[in-house]
């Protein structure tokens, strides 16, 4: 590996986020089961990333670039959100525990999944 790919650091830190929030929603929720919110995420991302291609190409929407890209210089600084968030959401059931944070947890994996779809097609890339 010659350098290091910013679109896979970006889904790097937001999967350990979701890891985060993940087991402050399991460990501070006592009337959620302990493995529910663990598969909601892993169902929920990989099921965006497998099927989102899918819905682009039946919905006939154009392809976007890669989050992080090098013709824009901002969008670095714009995708760093997407981990800050999901570290700010897993603060949420420490503030405020005993609740169901199940939709939270949907949410930050949808999020996780938009940056492993934009680490893959950074990948096949050229350039």
């Amino acid at each position: 590996m010659k350098r290091l790919e910013p679109n896979l650091l970006l889904a790097i830190s937001t999967g350990f986020a979701l890891i985060l929030l993940v087991m402050s929603t399991s460990f501070l929720s006592p009337s959620v089961p302990l493995l529910r919110n663990a598969l909601l995420a892993v169902i929920c991302s990989s099921g965006f990333v497998l099927l989102n291609p899918v819905l682009q190409r039946l919905m006939k929407f154009p392809d976007r670039p890669p989050m992080i890209n090098r013709d824009a210089a901002n969008t670095g600084v714009w995708s760093a959100f997407f981990p800050l968030g999901v570290i700010l959401a897993a603060g949420i059931p420490v503030v405020w525990p005993g609740h169901d944070y199940g939709l939270l947890v949907i949410i930050a994996a949808i999020w996780f999944g938009v940056t492993v779809e934009s680490a893959i097609k950074a990948r096949r890339m050229p350039g």
